[in-house]
């Protein structure tokens, strides 16, 4: 048994998920508001990695790091909500894309739109140089890939 809890400190990390959870927050009430509810979901990572011209099913496992059966999942529920649709690869039909139908782009331009009011916010609230700080410090803890 211990005789002192030598108790929890706050750190960096702390902090890093709590302005992540509230982004998500924020970011969440945006999509539902603009009717796009779905799009705050799991699955709706998988549309930024569609791209214009589609992406085979093995492409987005690739990209997303999660298995085939994953991604067969996410492409059915967002097939069934009417954001992608599966059509014959031009190159080789033996191959099937997913696309994004009209209310996939709809949704991809309402996330875009909601996430420069979540920036333009952090803006007015911290100063357009501590911004600049934030992001590059962010960067520098996590590069891009």
């Amino acid at each position: 048994m211990l005789d002192e809890h030598p108790g929890l400190i706050d750190h960096v990390g702390w902090r890093l998920w709590r302005a992540a959870r509230a982004w998500k927050a924020e970011f969440d009430a945006r999509m539902a508001e603009a009717g796009f509810g779905w799009f705050t979901e799991a699955r709706s990572g998988l549309l930024a990695s569609v791209g214009a011209k589609g992406a085979s099913q093995a492409a987005l496992a690739e990209a997303l790091g999660v298995s085939k059966q994953a991604v067969q999942q996410m492409v059915d529920e967002l097939v069934a909500e009417g954001a992608v649709r599966r059509v014959t690869d031009e190159r080789d039909a033996r191959v099937r894309v997913v696309v994004l139908t009209p209310k996939g782009v709809a949704a991809a331009r309402a996330a875009n739109e909601a996430k420069r009011a979540i920036e333009a916010d952090y803006r007015r609230r911290l100063g357009g140089a501590s911004l600049k700080a934030l992001r590059e410090a962010l960067a520098a803890i996590a590069p891009e890939r």
